[in-house]
């Protein structure tokens, strides 16, 4: 397969969470989530047309405005929508189960897979206060959460999160299952500006797939906060091929916002 000549980080991050992808479900997408936003789009248009995503803060059910607006927070997404839903009934979806697939971040993510939005030390005395949980309590019921970042560092990456705002595998194997929550359900990949992860089925910790070209893994040991573990072949992430970057640069962003941030 022919692979195209120059792409950014955003770009790659976008196909890669794109490819990932299955045709027949259902995702939300957040807020500040524009690489979410462009793979959900381009995964309709390549491999999976009867994919549905909703922009998660207006309720827009699959916009395919041109260009695609930069927040799903943005009314003009609805313009594009084949229909909308009010905010409630998208946590209504959530709540009950119904959401395939979530995206998410935040300004810490442990080895489990838990997010943390909300602040960064002692909670009565943060030495980083950050915008608060938003969405992520609801990924306790949705049941795939893809996980990205372009920040891919000792600081984000850390053993332990300091508060869970997005419940992803809590300490490990049971753990779910202990506090409720279906054990098999969660995070299930991990794309950041280096490279890919899983998470292994038995331990639950999170487990490198494939790195990004370019990067080495004596890099990624240096800028993640805990020890990975590895599948058995690590194999480099594939580019975004010609036909991919046309769609993304053409059709979706044509605003160019990925080849920017």
């Amino acid at each position: 397969m022919e692979k195209a000549a120059a792409y950014t980080i955003p770009e790659l991050i976008a196909v890669t969470l794109a490819r990932h992808i299955e045709d027949g479900w259902l995702a939300v997408v957040g807020t500040a989530s524009y690489e979410a936003a462009i793979a959900c789009r381009l995964a309709q248009m390549t491999h999976a047309p009867n994919f549905t995503w909703l922009f998660g803060g207006i309720g827009a059910a699959n916009p395919h405005l041109k260009p695609m607006p930069p927040s799903t927070a943005d009314f003009r997404g609805i313009r594009g929508a084949e229909a909308v839903i009010g905010i409630d009934e998208v946590d209504d979806y959530e709540l009950a189960g119904k959401v395939d697939l979530f995206f998410a971040g935040g300004i810490q993510i442990d080895r489990y897979g838990n997010l943390n939005l909300v602040c960064v030390g002692d909670y009565a005395k943060p030495r980083f206060r950050g915008p608060g949980s938003v969405g992520l309590p609801f990924l306790s019921r949705v049941k795939k959460v893809f996980i990205f970042t372009r920040m891919h560092n000792p600081r984000v990456f850390v053993n332990k999160v300091d508060f869970i705002s997005g419940v992803g595998h809590l300490d490990g194997p049971g753990s779910r299952a202990r506090a409720g929550l279906k054990e098999d359900d969660g995070p299930s990949l991990v794309v950041t500006n280096l490279a890919v992860m899983d998470f292994d089925g038995a331990s639950k910790r999170m487990r490198l797939q494939s790195l990004h070209p370019g990067v080495s893994q004596a890099s990624l040991i240096e800028n993640t906060g805990f020890e990975l573990l590895r599948a058995e072949s690590v194999r480099v992430t594939q580019p975004p091929t010609d036909n991919e970057l046309r769609l993304i640069r053409e059709e979706i962003d044509t605003q160019g916002i990925l080849q920017r941030i």
